[in-house]
């Protein structure tokens, strides 16, 4: 498909990578060398000049075996707890990592309800815009040790989109345990079919979404359409693939068909705060950015 071909041109992407990317399924601890893998290919695709940005899951998996914890957690104090050693572990990681290929990285924890709010927002986009001038790797992440509202209905899929259409990337790429879009859920329909191309999001596509059947992640088929949805709407290009091996992010960028392709369809007048599953802002319509 010649769609393809034009990701090796995109400039601003943003990669989302699952919990079930980073730990081993067998134990639930970090694969080092998925982790190593990623931010070697990361740190390359910044060399090749393309501004990156990096939405990681696995805060609360990492403290959860980082305590001994087996089962996981379903108590809101014991999750965020988990959140706040979890997301401390995942960060010493990844800068030794990034280090190893002379890469800078930064962290940046958000909230839903921070991008509700105008100027808040604003400030966000405009840390972005200045960390990926000075060429660093941002690592964002949901603030779950102190925000209620996103560790109860927040998932990284939807996070990644929201990143997305808030620094007008034109390519989002999320990496999951699943190969892409499928009629029906492949590991209970054998009849199921890959889907290799989406042009719009319909209701036809949104039927096909089943929850999420992993112990670690929280983001089914329904949240990575919902995802496509608002990514493509605010004019960037996605894709769904499978993180199993982190090379699949060259071979994304270089043209090959892998995954599920879902076209931009950039909608007139786009504001980012009509997407957020969030109470309004008390001052201001919010809505003052215009991507149209």
């Amino acid at each position: 498909m010649t769609l393809r071909k034009i990701l090796k041109d995109k400039k601003r992407i943003v990669i989302k990578v699952g919990t079930s990317s980073l730990t081993h399924p067998e134990t639930g601890q970090i694969d080092f060398i998925k982790m190593e893998k990623l931010v070697r290919e990361l740190a390359d695709l910044n060399n090749r000049g393309k501004e990156v940005i990096l939405v990681s899951s696995g805060a609360i998996a990492v403290g959860r075996k980082a305590i001994g914890m087996k089962e996981r957690p379903s108590g809101l104090a014991v999750k965020q707890a988990c959140a706040s050693i979890g997301q401390a572990r995942l960060m010493m990681i990844y800068q030794k990592l990034f280090m190893e290929y002379n890469q800078t990285a930064s962290q940046i924890l958000m909230t839903k309800n921070t991008l509700v709010n105008e100027v808040n927002r604003e400030n966000a986009r405009n840390t972005f815009e200045t960390l990926l001038t000075m060429g660093a790797i941002p690592i964002v992440n949901e603030n779950d040790t102190v925000s209620t509202y996103e560790i109860q209905f927040g998932d990284n899929d939807t996070l990644s989109a929201v990143v997305s259409a808030l620094v007008q990337a034109d390519l989002l790429i999320l990496l999951s345990d699943i190969d892409g879009l499928f009629t029906d859920d492949p590991n209970r329909n054998p009849d199921a079919k890959f889907i290799e191309y989406v042009d719009r999001v319909d209701e036809r596509f949104e039927k096909m979404a089943k929850g999420s059947s992993s112990d670690v992640g929280t983001g089914g088929m329904s949240t990575k359409l919902g995802a496509a949805r608002l990514a493509t709407s605010a004019g960037a290009d996605m894709i769904i693939a499978n993180g199993s091996d982190m090379g699949i992010i060259h071979r994304i960028m270089d043209g090959e068909r892998i995954g599920t392709m879902f076209r931009a369809n950039r909608i007139e007048n786009f504001y980012l705060i009509d997407y957020l599953d969030a109470p309004a802002p008390e001052h201001g319509s919010g809505r003052k950015e215009v991507y149209g």
